[in-house]
């Protein structure tokens, strides 16, 4: 097993929150973590969508009440999503007995209806967590390649080959528009989703243009609106806002949309080998992609991600704004081993005036570029923001 970052702060969440909710992806690794936690202490592990565990759950208060001393594990809540109403009562029920905390983890994929029942059923009992696939971070050097050719879901990263790789993330994809989506949000053609995933990963990157997917696709900006809003919530696609900042120029106010995770961008493009990445025009959106990914999940929770460009092209990849620091972190993202600092990235912190300068690149040594100015490998960068 590759170590989680996240299961210290799962630890924490459980000490400190009767229910927690683990949200991630299919395949991210959410059930094999909970299985670590469960390891720990006394447990029990109910998967909803086994029959005979849903079956178990006919009465929940009266089965559960019986397992009052024990973490109650439920995997894919999206499957049973009334049993929040039930676990609400439960909770109470054992913080007036004294047993509060650390009763129920949760574990499913986020989708619309999941978010709005928990929140809705157990405001200020819950703690919601993300579990992303893996990271630089948590990979390492060795793996970085295979991590940005294969992504970091843990079979894809983990398989026997390159082929085999592509062969699971492409059943992934189909199986995530064929079954996966239908259950978790609103009907949408299969056809019709793949294209946009497809379209948004050619696009790796670039900014939102709404009305030109709407064209390509022969829908309306509202429907694109509403289908990127579904694989924004489920986790599989990110929106990277631009830094809102009082200066006296024309800043770009469309998002950056990025397929959160680097295989699948491949997968849906066809790329099956380092080689045919290496050529292909996509490879340096699909580096920044795995970069920022990598960078927003090592960083502190409550961390805000941004990027900034005017309309005249001084551009940073990547702001970080810590908690509790007043200025952002201003990151330059480059594939190379040999990067330079761009005049539109100079141009650009002399508006933003950022606490720190960094140019992260595929590389393994820490060097100055500039004044004030500074080249740091990826997983150097992803160590340096998880103990932050």
């Amino acid at each position: 097993m590759i170590p989680r970052r996240l299961l210290a702060d799962l630890g924490t969440a459980l000490a400190e929150a009767p229910a927690v909710a683990l949200l991630g992806p299919r395949q991210a690794g959410k059930t094999t973590l909970a299985l670590e936690v469960a390891k720990t202490r006394p447990s029990l592990y109910l998967d909803l969508e086994s029959e005979s565990d849903r079956a178990k759950l006919s009465e929940p208060e009266l089965y559960l009440s019986q397992h009052e001393d024990e973490l109650v594990i439920l995997d894919e809540i999206q499957r049973t999503p009334q049993l929040f109403r039930s676990l609400r009562g439960l909770i109470d029920k054992g913080r007036r007995s004294g047993r509060g905390k650390g009763r129920f983890l949760v574990l499913g994929s986020a989708s619309i209806d999941l978010l709005k029942q928990s929140s809705e059923s157990l405001a200020g009992r819950i703690r919601h967590l993300e579990l992303g696939p893996l990271d630089a971070g948590e990979v390492g050097r060795k793996r970085l390649d295979a991590l940005w050719l294969r992504g970091g879901f843990p079979e894809s990263l983990l398989a026997a080959s390159d082929a085999a790789s592509l062969r699971w993330r492409t059943d992934f994809t189909r199986t995530y528009l064929e079954r996966d989506i239908p259950q978790l949000g609103p009907r949408i053609p299969a056809e019709t989703l793949r294209r946009l995933w497809t379209m948004l990963a050619h696009q790796q990157g670039g900014l939102l243009n709404a009305a030109a997917l709407a064209r390509a696709l022969a829908v309306d900006g509202k429907t694109i609106a509403s289908y990127l809003d579904l694989l924004v919530d489920l986790l599989l696609v990110r929106r990277l806002t631009p830094w809102q900042a009082n200066v006296r120029k024309r800043l770009v106010k469309s998002p950056k949309v990025y397929v959160r995770d680097s295989g699948l961008v491949h997968a849906l493009l066809g790329i099956g080998d380092r080689e045919a990445l290496l050529s292909h025009p996509v490879s340096g959106g699909s580096w920044e992609g795995l970069a920022i990914e990598s960078l927003i999940a090592a960083a502190p929770s409550d961390t805000d991600a941004h990027f900034f460009r005017t309309a005249v092209g001084a551009e940073i990849d990547l702001l970080l704004k810590l908690p509790g620091r007043r200025k952002p972190w201003a990151i330059e993202i480059k594939r190379g081993l040999a990067p330079r600092i761009e005049r539109g990235f100079q141009l650009a912190c002399e508006t933003v005036r950022p606490d720190r300068r960094l140019v992260v690149y595929g590389g393994t040594e820490r060097f100055p570029l500039a004044e004030g100015v500074e080249g740091v490998p990826l997983v150097d960068l992803c160590e340096e923001l998880s103990s932050a």
